[in-house]
């Protein structure tokens, strides 16, 4: 799964990427960029 990682300022692949559901019900990707190591986020659809 591909995120923009901020402290690259890319599009990164997300290592160990975790689904997780946000407090509106809504869900979302959390991992780590493959490359520096810092934790990215991505919200997913409903």
């Amino acid at each position: 799964m591909e995120a923009y990682c901020f402290k690259c300022k890319q599009k990164r692949e997300m290592k160990d990427a975790k689904e997780i559901s946000m407090k509106n019900g809504r869900k979302a990707l959390t991992g780590f960029c493959s490359v520096c190591k810092t934790k990215m986020f991505k919200i997913g659809g409903k």
